[in-house]
Protein backbone atom coordinates (compact mmCIF):
# COMPACT_ATOMS: atom_id res chain seq x y z
CA UNK A 1 0.00 0.00 0.00
CA UNK A 2 1.34 3.51 -0.80
CA UNK A 3 2.56 5.77 1.98
CA UNK A 4 2.66 3.01 4.29
CA UNK A 5 5.94 2.18 6.37
CA UNK A 6 7.55 -0.96 6.15
CA UNK A 7 8.60 -2.86 9.02
CA UNK A 8 12.66 -3.70 9.09
CA UNK A 9 13.15 -7.71 9.12
CA UNK A 10 14.55 -7.25 12.30
CA UNK A 11 11.62 -5.50 13.58
CA UNK A 12 9.28 -8.21 11.99
CA UNK A 13 11.03 -10.85 14.07
CA UNK A 14 10.87 -9.41 17.64
CA UNK A 15 6.92 -8.70 16.64
CA UNK A 16 6.38 -11.83 16.03
CA UNK A 17 8.25 -13.49 18.76
CA UNK A 18 6.13 -11.09 20.62
CA UNK A 19 2.84 -12.00 19.10
CA UNK A 20 3.94 -15.72 19.75
CA UNK A 21 4.09 -15.27 23.45
CA UNK A 22 0.59 -13.03 24.15
CA UNK A 23 -1.61 -15.11 21.70
CA UNK A 24 -0.58 -18.97 23.71
CA UNK A 25 0.30 -17.17 26.90
CA UNK A 26 -2.35 -17.98 29.72
CA UNK A 27 -2.03 -14.66 31.73
CA UNK A 28 -0.66 -11.67 29.89
CA UNK A 29 0.38 -8.33 31.62
CA UNK A 30 1.74 -4.81 30.95
CA UNK A 31 4.57 -3.58 33.18
CA UNK A 32 5.34 0.02 33.39
CA UNK A 33 9.13 0.37 33.81
CA UNK A 34 9.22 4.60 34.68
CA UNK A 35 11.76 5.17 37.66
CA UNK A 36 13.63 1.65 37.52
CA UNK A 37 17.23 1.96 37.08
CA UNK A 38 18.68 0.05 34.48
CA UNK A 39 21.04 -2.61 36.72
CA UNK A 40 17.61 -2.86 39.27
CA UNK A 41 15.90 -3.75 35.85
CA UNK A 42 18.10 -6.26 34.67
CA UNK A 43 18.26 -8.78 38.45
CA UNK A 44 14.51 -8.06 37.97
CA UNK A 45 14.06 -9.54 34.96
CA UNK A 46 16.49 -12.22 36.14
CA UNK A 47 14.56 -12.73 39.02
CA UNK A 48 11.66 -12.86 37.46
CA UNK A 49 12.76 -15.19 34.30
CA UNK A 50 13.81 -17.55 37.16
CA UNK A 51 10.64 -17.74 38.54
CA UNK A 52 8.76 -18.44 35.22
CA UNK A 53 7.53 -14.61 34.35
CA UNK A 54 9.88 -13.58 31.13
CA UNK A 55 9.80 -10.15 30.76
CA UNK A 56 9.89 -9.11 26.93
CA UNK A 57 10.89 -5.83 26.69
CA UNK A 58 10.72 -3.68 23.64
CA UNK A 59 9.48 -0.01 21.98
CA UNK A 60 5.70 0.70 22.48
CA UNK A 61 5.62 0.69 18.54
CA UNK A 62 6.88 -3.26 18.31
CA UNK A 63 3.86 -3.97 21.47
CA UNK A 64 1.20 -2.26 19.57
CA UNK A 65 2.03 -3.90 16.37
CA UNK A 66 2.82 -7.32 18.39
CA UNK A 67 -0.65 -7.20 20.26
CA UNK A 68 -2.75 -5.91 17.13
CA UNK A 69 -1.52 -9.44 15.42
CA UNK A 70 -2.27 -11.64 18.09
CA UNK A 71 -5.71 -10.36 19.19
CA UNK A 72 -7.14 -12.21 15.83
CA UNK A 73 -5.98 -15.16 18.60
CA UNK A 74 -7.02 -13.90 21.31
CA UNK A 75 -9.55 -11.24 21.12
CA UNK A 76 -8.89 -10.47 24.69
CA UNK A 77 -6.21 -8.55 24.65
CA UNK A 78 -7.51 -5.55 22.96
CA UNK A 79 -7.84 -3.39 26.35
CA UNK A 80 -4.18 -3.55 26.72
CA UNK A 81 -3.96 -1.05 23.15
CA UNK A 82 -4.43 1.04 25.36
CA UNK A 83 -2.44 0.64 28.29
CA UNK A 84 0.83 0.91 26.02
CA UNK A 85 1.79 4.04 27.40
CA UNK A 86 5.40 5.71 28.85
CA UNK A 87 8.17 2.90 29.32
CA UNK A 88 6.21 -0.34 28.53
CA UNK A 89 7.35 -4.45 29.01
CA UNK A 90 5.05 -7.63 28.10
CA UNK A 91 4.88 -10.33 30.89
CA UNK A 92 4.16 -13.82 29.98
CA UNK A 93 3.09 -16.10 33.48
CA UNK A 94 1.08 -18.40 35.06
CA UNK A 95 -1.07 -18.58 38.42
CA UNK A 96 -3.30 -16.07 40.33
CA UNK A 97 -3.28 -13.06 38.87
CA UNK A 98 -4.24 -10.98 42.12
CA UNK A 99 -0.96 -13.07 43.60
CA UNK A 100 1.17 -11.99 40.71
CA UNK A 101 0.32 -8.39 41.87
CA UNK A 102 0.86 -8.76 44.94
CA UNK A 103 4.09 -10.30 43.64
CA UNK A 104 5.01 -7.05 42.10
CA UNK A 105 3.87 -4.92 44.55
CA UNK A 106 6.28 -5.77 46.84
CA UNK A 107 9.26 -5.05 44.37
CA UNK A 108 7.79 -1.45 45.17
CA UNK A 109 9.89 0.55 47.12
CA UNK A 110 9.74 4.53 48.52
CA UNK A 111 11.87 6.85 47.02
CA UNK A 112 13.01 10.59 47.24
CA UNK A 113 11.15 13.42 44.24
CA UNK A 114 13.74 15.46 42.84
CA UNK A 115 10.98 17.84 41.67
CA UNK A 116 9.49 17.87 38.09
CA UNK A 117 7.54 14.83 38.72
CA UNK A 118 3.48 14.37 39.65
CA UNK A 119 2.28 13.36 42.85
CA UNK A 120 0.85 9.70 42.73
CA UNK A 121 -1.68 10.52 45.52
CA UNK A 122 -1.97 13.23 47.55
CA UNK A 123 1.49 14.15 49.41
CA UNK A 124 0.31 14.99 53.47
CA UNK A 125 2.72 16.37 55.50
CA UNK A 126 1.84 15.37 59.23
CA UNK A 127 1.70 18.26 61.98
CA UNK A 128 4.45 17.61 64.58
CA UNK A 129 7.74 18.12 65.83
CA UNK A 130 10.13 18.12 63.45
CA UNK A 131 13.91 17.45 63.74
CA UNK A 132 14.82 21.41 62.22
CA UNK A 133 16.81 23.59 64.38
CA UNK A 134 15.03 27.36 64.39
CA UNK A 135 16.78 29.34 61.78
CA UNK A 136 15.72 30.14 58.28
CA UNK A 137 14.33 26.77 57.69
CA UNK A 138 11.37 27.48 58.89
CA UNK A 139 10.85 30.62 56.35
CA UNK A 140 11.41 28.38 53.95
CA UNK A 141 9.24 25.73 54.95
CA UNK A 142 6.76 28.65 55.12
CA UNK A 143 7.49 29.75 51.40
CA UNK A 144 6.59 26.36 50.08
CA UNK A 145 3.28 26.04 51.98
CA UNK A 146 4.43 24.20 55.34
CA UNK A 147 2.80 25.64 58.25
CA UNK A 148 6.12 25.93 59.74
CA UNK A 149 6.42 27.30 63.49
CA UNK A 150 8.85 27.80 66.87
CA UNK A 151 7.36 26.75 69.43
CA UNK A 152 9.19 25.50 72.80
CA UNK A 153 12.25 26.08 70.95
CA UNK A 154 11.71 23.47 68.13
CA UNK A 155 10.25 24.18 64.66
CA UNK A 156 6.93 22.38 64.18
CA UNK A 157 4.26 21.68 61.62
CA UNK A 158 0.92 23.49 63.19
CA UNK A 159 -1.37 21.25 61.15
CA UNK A 160 -1.89 18.08 58.48
CA UNK A 161 -0.94 19.69 55.48
CA UNK A 162 -1.79 18.55 51.83
CA UNK A 163 1.19 19.92 50.41
CA UNK A 164 1.17 18.53 46.81
CA UNK A 165 -2.72 17.47 45.78
CA UNK A 166 -2.76 13.98 43.65
CA UNK A 167 -1.68 14.99 39.93
CA UNK A 168 -0.19 17.98 40.55
CA UNK A 169 3.33 18.32 40.27
CA UNK A 170 6.10 18.51 42.99
CA UNK A 171 8.40 21.50 42.53
CA UNK A 172 11.91 21.45 43.04
CA UNK A 173 11.77 23.41 46.07
CA UNK A 174 9.10 21.34 48.33
CA UNK A 175 11.00 18.10 46.43
CA UNK A 176 13.97 19.24 48.82
CA UNK A 177 12.27 19.80 52.09
CA UNK A 178 10.32 16.50 51.68
CA UNK A 179 13.55 14.43 51.41
CA UNK A 180 14.82 16.44 54.61
CA UNK A 181 12.00 15.54 56.44
CA UNK A 182 12.70 11.81 55.11
CA UNK A 183 9.53 11.71 53.54
CA UNK A 184 9.58 9.97 50.34
CA UNK A 185 5.89 10.64 48.13
CA UNK A 186 7.05 8.45 45.24
CA UNK A 187 7.62 4.54 44.33
CA UNK A 188 10.31 2.86 42.31
CA UNK A 189 9.33 -1.03 40.87
CA UNK A 190 7.80 -2.70 38.49
CA UNK A 191 4.60 -1.27 37.77
CA UNK A 192 1.49 -4.03 36.64
CA UNK A 193 -1.11 -2.04 35.15
CA UNK A 194 -3.15 -4.12 33.67
CA UNK A 195 -3.33 -7.65 32.46
CA UNK A 196 -5.38 -10.63 30.42
CA UNK A 197 -5.95 -13.63 32.25
CA UNK A 198 -7.15 -16.44 29.68
CA UNK A 199 -10.50 -14.43 28.59
CA UNK A 200 -10.67 -11.94 31.07
CA UNK A 201 -9.14 -7.99 31.53
CA UNK A 202 -7.95 -6.95 34.62
CA UNK A 203 -7.35 -3.18 34.96
CA UNK A 204 -4.99 -2.01 37.45
CA UNK A 205 -7.44 -0.83 40.15
CA UNK A 206 -9.06 -4.38 39.82
CA UNK A 207 -6.10 -6.12 40.97
CA UNK A 208 -5.23 -3.55 43.88
CA UNK A 209 -7.27 -5.00 46.49
CA UNK A 210 -6.26 -5.53 50.15
CA UNK A 211 -5.74 -8.69 50.98
CA UNK A 212 -5.82 -8.40 54.37
CA UNK A 213 -8.92 -6.68 54.33
CA UNK A 214 -10.72 -8.58 52.22
CA UNK A 215 -9.88 -11.72 53.99
CA UNK A 216 -11.15 -10.19 57.04
CA UNK A 217 -14.19 -9.19 55.66
CA UNK A 218 -14.66 -13.22 54.46
CA UNK A 219 -14.61 -13.66 57.56
CA UNK A 220 -16.73 -11.73 59.24
CA UNK A 221 -19.52 -12.82 56.38
CA UNK A 222 -18.46 -16.47 57.64
CA UNK A 223 -19.29 -15.40 61.34
CA UNK A 224 -22.35 -13.76 60.34
CA UNK A 225 -23.56 -16.21 58.59
CA UNK A 226 -23.27 -19.09 60.90
CA UNK A 227 -24.85 -16.97 63.12
CA UNK A 228 -28.00 -16.59 61.24
CA UNK A 229 -27.63 -20.33 60.53
CA UNK A 230 -27.86 -21.29 64.26
CA UNK A 231 -30.45 -18.54 65.06
CA UNK A 232 -33.01 -19.56 62.42
CA UNK A 233 -31.84 -23.59 62.80
CA UNK A 234 -30.37 -23.76 59.11
CA UNK A 235 -28.63 -27.13 58.91
CA UNK A 236 -24.70 -26.82 57.13
CA UNK A 237 -22.20 -28.72 57.48
CA UNK A 238 -20.94 -25.60 60.04
CA UNK A 239 -24.12 -25.03 61.66
CA UNK A 240 -25.12 -28.58 62.61
CA UNK A 241 -22.40 -29.34 65.73
CA UNK A 242 -23.57 -25.67 66.89
CA UNK A 243 -27.08 -26.72 67.00
CA UNK A 244 -26.96 -30.23 68.09
CA UNK A 245 -25.11 -28.72 70.98
CA UNK A 246 -27.54 -26.42 71.79
CA UNK A 247 -30.30 -29.08 71.08
CA UNK A 248 -29.01 -30.93 73.43
CA UNK A 249 -28.90 -28.35 76.24
CA UNK A 250 -32.57 -27.60 76.20
CA UNK A 251 -33.26 -31.54 76.01
CA UNK A 252 -31.34 -31.84 79.01
CA UNK A 253 -32.44 -28.69 80.50
CA UNK A 254 -36.32 -30.11 80.14
CA UNK A 255 -35.84 -33.27 81.31
CA UNK A 256 -34.46 -32.22 84.35
CA UNK A 257 -37.05 -29.55 84.92
CA UNK A 258 -39.56 -32.70 84.52
CA UNK A 259 -38.27 -35.17 86.54
CA UNK A 260 -37.66 -37.37 83.82
CA UNK A 261 -34.95 -39.65 84.61
CA UNK A 262 -32.24 -40.46 81.98
CA UNK A 263 -28.12 -41.93 82.72
CA UNK A 264 -27.72 -38.09 82.05
CA UNK A 265 -30.03 -36.08 84.49
CA UNK A 266 -29.54 -38.18 87.32
CA UNK A 267 -27.27 -36.39 88.72
CA UNK A 268 -28.62 -32.82 87.69
CA UNK A 269 -32.00 -34.23 89.54
CA UNK A 270 -30.12 -35.36 92.29
CA UNK A 271 -28.34 -32.40 92.66
CA UNK A 272 -31.74 -30.86 92.80
CA UNK A 273 -33.34 -33.08 95.55
CA UNK A 274 -30.22 -32.46 97.96
CA UNK A 275 -30.49 -28.81 97.85
CA UNK A 276 -34.33 -29.30 98.00
CA UNK A 277 -33.89 -31.61 100.68
CA UNK A 278 -31.05 -28.90 102.78
CA UNK A 279 -34.04 -26.44 102.13
CA UNK A 280 -36.80 -27.99 103.98
CA UNK A 281 -34.22 -28.90 106.67
CA UNK A 282 -33.46 -25.47 107.16
CA UNK A 283 -36.98 -24.47 107.38
CA UNK A 284 -38.31 -26.87 109.93
CA UNK A 285 -35.14 -26.88 111.76
CA UNK A 286 -35.18 -30.84 111.41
Amino acid sequence: MPGRKTLRPEKIARVEAMRTTLASGKVTALVGLRGVPASALQSMRQELRNRGHPILVAPNSTIRHAIERAIDARPSLQPLLAQVEDQTAVLSAEGNPFALFAEFAATRSPTPARGGEAAPADIVVPAGTTSFKPGPIVGELQHAGFPAAIEKGKVVLKKDTVIVKQGATISREVAGLLTRMDIFPLEVGLDLRALVDGDTFYPHDALAIDLEALRASFARSARAALGLAVEIAYPTATSIPILLARAHRSALGLAVAGGYITKETIPALFARAMREAAAIQHLTGK
